[in-house]
């Protein structure tokens, strides 16, 4: 040997002409560089590092024979006899590490002991490895995970396994090994995935039994891995009593473009015995789409839509989620907007559909266009330095057309229905100014011109024979003109009450007064579609309007004046608070708002409901709201309204006909830890620092959790008793998490129904994360979907059906 008394570092072997390796060879030792110049033999020792093209190895030991282009590594011992400085080989994308490696430059071609890799999700522990020319690598006596663990908690023990890089990893005969004990689940070989990116493949199904439903096969199907912005996948069910369900359903994206899902499913369940009162037959579907797009992606268009369409009855018998399960509505909508850089002018295209599944109404509104022109001041000079009264006179258009129907879910494709739909086309131009009078009042008069236009119209006749009114469809072009004028008066008011020496220190009261006036003409006579028809044998006269089905609705046939008025109040105190080093003077909301609103027709000398509406936050965490309605004309005993005030009669303001209040609170551990850290002591101090001293000896409750709660108490009144007595429907729900350790979850909701004294739709579920396992478990202990469910998996994918599940459905009950 060649000793060196100094360390060198990266020193570089050229290759020759009649050398077999391509590249140079880089290598360095952080303790010694040792060379046998005449076997041509390199030791490097300390943090020693090789590389030569995509190839680095790194170990506390490495030795190079230049001879014939192979290298060896291994780690060492320390005087406790515990090793460091193992191998760790890294080409390409792929990295292991092992107790010694030996490769070769040229045939690339290596042999490993005692390895441990990691190869997509799964990692791979083996006694031998051989790496080939191919990067493919052969083991023996080897054991594939998804365990993280240098000694993992689970693995499939195989006698030969193979690798072939991003494709697949194959085993010989295998078995199952939890904690080191060997299972009798074992397999006459094995195949695993290992593409990188997309690929196609079967979805194995889930098995089990269900006492209503039989023997059954649950999602299984198979998957598309079409390209990198769309994938594919159709599953089914299938159970021994014919019932089955068919889901199919697609991911999509393109980068700073758009993403979304598609999803349809159909089923046919086939509950109870037939023949018997229990037996029942359903047949549903559901739609679901959501698209959205990137803002990037155009700034002058946009382009979303979310689609959740299906039978009423779909979430009733096939929903696995408990949102799901309690929606009483379908929603959808799809949009596109348009808008001209530089121009006012927007265009919107929109389709919604609304579809409630306890009273089966649907509502469908397919199209509706809208073009708008944003809010100009056509005689606004940029040239004058003092703005005069007609610069702030602003001009605006919207010009909307509609095609809507309501009906029921299962009349909606029938032709009769279709026909029943209702459209037309409408321009609305407001012109609007606003100065202020008197520095303190806002003016703002603001006139409107509108057109409804309709391509058909009705006609009423009495029908004799039938002695009832019959209604005639005439298709024609009609339009119905309108225009109003209004004008509001707002301005605010503040009252301070201030106190001396005091730990309140003010009270401040804003009021929000509101008053207008709008006319609104009449249009009473045929020339605006206003009629006149007998109704019954008697020769009683109603009114009716041609455009009284209009989508837009009918010209007003009287006119009318309204007056209308409006009072927000807003309360809030400061109080003084100390601390150790300073005075806060600190905020506190009593009255969010509280509003009051009502109007009278100058013309038809007629009073509206008033409307009381407030909202509050009281001590920061329970949300206040309420909302009511009084009626302040007099009633009779049947129920009819009377041409009386009450206030005339010293009776109060009205009769409160419906009202609502609504309460919701949600507390969470890092509210009380806040509050708590916020105060620190020399005495605390010291207690934290003996509890870190002696951690082991105590126990930390500061444990993550949560709790909601809503209640809500609807009042409706609007018959007088006897003939109805005021109905009261009352609401709660709960719901919260609490984690126990970092490794424990569990979690609640529920409510109470207050007409029949019980808990509504309630579940419980927990979660324990066994480091690559993991155990979930739900029950719904009673109800409609009463059911429970256990289940026991690994988390990783790739083994996604290594699973023990035990489970009762809903329909099981």
């Amino acid at each position: 040997f060649a000793d060196t008394d100094s360390i060198k570092k990266n020193i570089p072997v050229k290759p020759k002409e009649d050398n077999p390796l391509k590249s140079k060879v880089t290598y360095s030792a952080d303790d010694s560089i040792h060379f046998d110049v005449a076997n041509q033999h390199v030791f490097l020792y300390g943090n020693a590092e090789v590389t030569y093209e995509d190839v680095n190895l790194k170990a506390a030991y490495i030795e190079l024979n230049l001879a014939d282009n192979t290298v060896y590594a291994c780690g060492k011992r320390d005087s406790l006899g515990k090793s460091y400085g193992l191998p760790d080989f890294k080409q390409g994308t792929e990295s292991f590490k092992a107790q010694s490696i030996r490769y070769n430059f040229k045939t690339k071609k290596g042999k490993i002991s005692e390895v441990s890799t990691k190869e997509g999700e799964g990692y791979i522990h083996g006694e031998t490895i051989k790496k080939d020319s191919n990067n493919t690598i052969y083991i023996k006596n080897g054991r594939y995970t998804t365990c993280d663990l240098a000694h993992p908690d689970f693995y499939i023990q195989a006698s030969r396994i193979k690798i072939i890089p991003n494709k697949m990893i194959v085993t010989g005969p295998a078995y199952l090994v939890i904690e080191d004990v060997p299972t009798p689940l074992a397999i006459p070989f094995g195949f695993f995935p290992n593409a990188k990116g997309r690929s196609s493949g079967i979805i194995i199904p889930t098995y089990g039994a269900s006492d209503n439903l039989g023997y059954y096969l649950r999602d299984g199907g198979y998957y598309f891995g079409i390209n990198d912005y769309v994938d594919a996948a159709l599953r089914g069910d299938i159970y021994s009593r014919e019932s089955w369900a068919l889901h199919a359903s697609s991911d999509y994206k393109k980068r700073y473009e758009y993403n979304g899902f598609f999803d349809f499913s159909y089923s046919k369940m086939l509950l109870g015995v037939p023949e018997t009162p229990s037996y029942n037959k359903e047949n549903d579907f559901f739609v679901r789409w959501s698209h959205t797009q990137d803002p990037k992606a155009n700034p002058s268009s946009y382009f979303s839509a979310s689609i959740n369409a299906g039978s009423s009855k779909y979430n009733t018998y096939n929903a696995t989620d408990a949102t799901d399960y309690l929606s009483t509505t379908f929603q959808s909508s799809v949009t596109y907007t348009k808008s001209w850089q530089n121009t006012p002018f927007n265009l919107s295209a929109n389709a919604s559909h609304n579809q409630n599944t306890i009273t089966h109404q649907l509502t469908v509104s397919l199209p509706q266009i809208t073009f708008s022109m944003n809010r100009i001041y056509p005689f606004k000079s940029q040239s004058d330095i003092v703005q005069k009264w007609y610069d702030k006179i602003s001009l605006s258009y919207l010009a909307n057309a509609s095609n809507s129907i309501n009906t029921y879910d299962s009349l909606f494709f029938r032709p009769a229905t279709l026909r029943q739909m209702q459209n037309g086309m409408r321009q609305v131009i407001p012109i609007s100014t606003n100065f202020n009078l008197f520095k303190y009042i806002t003016f703002t008069p603001t006139i409107n011109a509108s057109s409804a236009w309709y391509f058909q119209t009705i006609r009423e006749q009495y029908n004799s024979k039938l002695n009832s009114v019959v209604t005639d469809t005439v298709q024609g072009f009609r339009s119905a003109n309108n225009a109003s004028f209004s004008a509001q008066f707002n301005t605010r008011i503040y009252g301070n009450y201030m106190f001396q020496n005091m730990k309140l220190e003010q009270i401040r009261h804003v009021m929000i007064p509101t008053f207008g006036f709008t006319y609104q003409p009449g249009f009473g006579g045929q020339k605006f579609g206003n009629y006149s028809v007998q109704k019954d044998s008697l020769g009683d006269i109603q009114n009716y309007s041609i455009f009284q089905n209009g989508i837009y609705g009918s010209l007003p046939a009287n006119a009318s004046g309204l007056v209308t008025w409006s009072l927000d109040n807003n309360l809030e105190m400061k109080v003084r608070e100390k601390n150790d080093t300073a005075t806060i003077h600190k905020k506190i909301t009593l009255i969010e708002t509280f509003q009051i609103s009502s109007a009278y027709d100058v013309i038809g000398k007629t009073w509206q409901n008033i409307t009381i509406s407030g909202r509050t936050k009281v001590f920061k965490k329970l949300d206040v709201t309420f909302n009511g309605v009084i009626d302040p004309y007099r009633v009779d005993a049947q129920g009819n309204q009377l041409d009386e005030l009450q206030f005339q009669h010293g009776e109060g303001l009205g009769r409160l006909t419906n009202a609502t209040l609504s309460l919701s609170t949600s507390f969470r551990s890092t509210d009380i830890t806040k509050k708590t850290a916020s105060v620190t002591t020399p005495q605390n101090q010291q207690q934290m620092n003996k509890i870190n001293a002696y951690a082991d000896e105590y126990v930390d409750f500061d444990i993550p959790w949560s709790l909601n709660a809503y209640f809500n108490l609807l009042y409706n009144n609007y018959q007088v008793p006897p003939l109805v007595q005021p109905q009261i429907t009352q609401s709660l729900s709960f719901s919260g998490d609490l984690e126990l350790t970092k490794n424990w979850r569990i979690g609640f909701s529920s409510g109470y129904d207050f007409e029949s004294s019980q808990l509504t739709y309630t579940s419980l579920n927990a979660y324990r994360d066994l480091h690559c396992w993991a155990m979930e478990f739900s029950w719904i202990p009673f109800g409609f979907r009463q059911s429970y469910s256990i289940s026991i998996h690994v988390k990783s994918s790739v083994l996604q059906d290594l699973r023990l599940t035990r489970r009762r459905d809903w329909y099981d009950y």
